[in-house]
């Protein structure tokens, strides 16, 4: 790929401004999550807000697919950088909102927006990290992310304790200049997009048609489901189901919080020299055993080794996602071939979309069940995803690969 830009190679400088973008990003939306329904209960009523927010949801599924050739074409920067703007009116206009279809439509251009972002922010990272680091970049940027979540967390938390409508609205100003200040820090990003006379023959066509590649996309899918378990089941199953003190559910995401943000490079730095396809089958492995542990605490009678049991469980399980989370993005990352990188990628990130609109539903269906339903059923997808992890290292040569390229 060729960078539009003067430089053949980024400097120090243009990654620090790209890997700064990230972490104003993140911490915009850490703000924000925490006290979103707060904020739009003060207007609407919680069946309305949430019919508003799974509308919104929904009709953005497609969008980061529908930009994956405009990607192609353009580059990458310049759908970040539209995708930084619409989350920037998009929160914007919740100053403004009242009705359900203007909540809705706000939230579309938000979720639409993050989803744009996600599908394609893969192919910079690609061309800023070269070949043998993208492991450690993709572990970096999801570091920062995490980092990023926990700052804003924090200060909301704080931002909270005063209650009023008027810092809830102060927290979505802040959210709003982060989205802006992002888009200007791009500006400074090199461009990226396919050298002329490149083959990107057959488009969508080619992409859907290449079966190595949509077994990636399956293995994605399976890593998301466990990803989206920390928000849903987790806190749930802690509090609601075994009855733990409610800090146990904090605890729980500062632990997993503090070692993504600090743990991850460290680790893909330890990893250097083994096998993509058989970390991502110890990612799973990792995932499996906290979910046996959670399944354990159900069997606990005491309190205090029922909070250890499951923190014990969130340790393990967060090993599954740092293990798992950099060598999932370069691997479908290095088996995009230039040309059509953006709707590869694209494609890769619809499963993480997909997972998260049925995620909620599914896993809240089965912990109403019963502990053995969740838990057994999620070590089922673990089990899927190694699976499919052995079997992408058998036919997808960046699978093949050794990480950091040694």
């Amino acid at each position: 790929m060729s960078i539009t830009d003067n430089a053949v190679r980024p400097s120090i400088a243009l990654h620090r401004r790209f890997v700064a973008a990230i972490v104003i990003d993140s911490i915009g939306t850490g703000v924000f999550v925490p006290v979103s329904m707060l904020y739009f209960l003060a207007t609407l009523t919680l069946v309305q807000v949430g019919a508003a927010l799974t509308t919104a949801g929904l009709l953005a599924l497609l969008a980061g697919p529908l930009v994956g050739g405009l990607v192609d074409r353009y580059g990458a920067k310049p759908v970040l950088q539209a995708a930084n703007l619409a989350q920037a009116l998009g929160f914007a206009g919740y100053l403004l909102v009242g009705q359900i279809w203007q909540i809705a439509l706000c939230a579309w251009l938000n979720s639409a927006g993050r989803a744009v972002f996600f599908s394609c922010y893969g192919v910079t990272v690609t061309a800023l990290a070269a070949p043998g680091q993208r492991e450690h970049w993709f572990g970096l940027l999801g570091s920062v992310r995490n980092l990023g979540y926990a700052l804003g967390g924090l200060l909301t938390a704080v931002a909270v304790s005063f209650g009023t409508h008027g810092v809830y609205a102060a927290i979505v100003v802040v959210n709003a200049l982060s989205y802006v200040t992002a888009f200007v820090l791009m500006r400074a990003v090199p461009n990226v997009r396919p050298e002329v006379g490149q083959d990107a023959a057959g488009g969508w066509g080619r992409v859907l048609r290449d079966r190595r590649f949509l077994s990636l996309v399956a293995h994605q899918l399976c890593f998301a489901i466990s990803l989206f378990a920390l928000n849903i089941a987790i806190p749930v199953y802690a509090v609601d189901v075994l009855g733990l003190p409610g800090w146990t559910a904090g605890a729980v995401f500062a632990l997993n919080a503090l070692m993504v943000g600090f743990g991850q490079v460290i680790v893909v730095g330890w990893l250097s020299g083994r096998i993509r396809s058989r970390v991502l089958v110890a990612g799973h492995a990792c995932f499996a055993a906290g979910y046996l542990l959670f399944l354990a605490a159900d069997r606990v009678a005491a309190l205090a080794l029922a909070v250890g049991v499951v923190l014990l469980g969130a340790v393990s399980y967060t090993f599954g996602e740092i293990l798992g989370g950099p060598i999932a993005s370069t691997v479908a990352a290095e088996s995009a071939p230039d040309a059509l990188r953006g709707r590869y990628l694209a494609l890769n990130q619809l499963a993480v979309t997909v997972a998260g609109a049925v995620a909620p539903a599914a896993l809240s269906g089965l912990l109403s069940t019963g502990a053995a339903a969740i838990w057994l059923t999620l070590v089922g997808v673990s089990a899927l995803g190694a699976t499919l992890a052995t079997t992408i290292g058998k036919v997808v040569p960046a699978a093949q690969s050794r990480i950091g390229g040694v």
